[in-house]
């Protein structure tokens, strides 16, 4: 079940609010000790919160489709059918090596043919398939590749808002905002491919404990109070 958690005032681009906004969810009791996927637009600051909040071995999955548009806005618009072809085949893999190959030979071949799209491709690119490393498949794959589970909620509350011609202050907004946040919830249902949460779950368990350093014996940490 989708859950809006949190509404904070500020750009997505501003770092302070994006590591204000997560720091107010873990004050407010978000439980991340066994782990969380964050799903990102590209936003930087975004990303540079969920690494200084929740730390820089949290898994994040960026967009498919913000990805996507990135790299064909550079083109001509006769050869995005084929790059957009090959791209969805390589998100598609179900191997990560081979998908990460074929998404870095295709940003090799557009070094030599559109530098921009090809300065746009690797940035980020290992996070388009992060969902493909912790071995996740089918309709949850396709359900947490992109951030359109969230985008139904934003566009539910500029429905909500539309009438509104005054905006006296940004109370005011929030207010709306949540209202609007609110009511979509009253909308939501479950996410697709829902039966597969807990094995993203135990994924994402598995990666952090391969993270974690080993404990120390107790010999071990006598032999560093004696040091220190």
């Amino acid at each position: 079940m989708k859950i809006p958690l949190g509404l904070w005032e500020g750009s997505t681009e501003n770092a302070t609010v994006a590591t204000a906004l997560l720091s107010d969810l873990v004050d407010r009791g978000l439980d991340v000790e066994q782990g969380v996927l964050c799903v990102l637009d590209g936003a930087k600051a975004l990303r540079k919160a969920v690494r200084d909040v929740l730390g820089v071995h949290t898994p994040v999955q960026r967009c498919l489709r913000h990805k996507e548009r990135g790299v064909l806005d550079h083109l001509p618009e006769r050869d995005r059918p084929a790059l957009k072809r090959r791209l969805r085949r390589a998100w598609a893999e179900t191997e990560h090596a081979r998908a990460l190959d074929q998404l870095q030979v295709l940003a090799g071949e557009l070094e030599r043919s559109h530098p921009g799209a090809a300065g746009s491709l690797p940035e980020g690119l290992e996070e388009t398939l992060t969902l493909t490393r912790l071995g996740i498949r089918g309709s949850l794959k396709r359900t947490l590749e992109s951030t359109n589970p969230c985008e139904s909620m934003i566009e539910c509350v500029r429905r909500s808002a539309r009438n509104v011609k005054c905006w006296q202050s940004g109370d005011m907004a929030l207010r709306w905002t949540a209202a609007g946040m609110l009511e979509a919830e009253r909308q939501f249902r479950r996410i697709i491919g829902y039966r597969d949460l807990g094995k993203l779950a135990l994924a994402i368990e598995r990666e952090r404990a391969g993270h974690r350093p080993p404990a120390s014996t107790p010999t071990e940490e006598a032999a560093t109070l004696a040091n220190v």
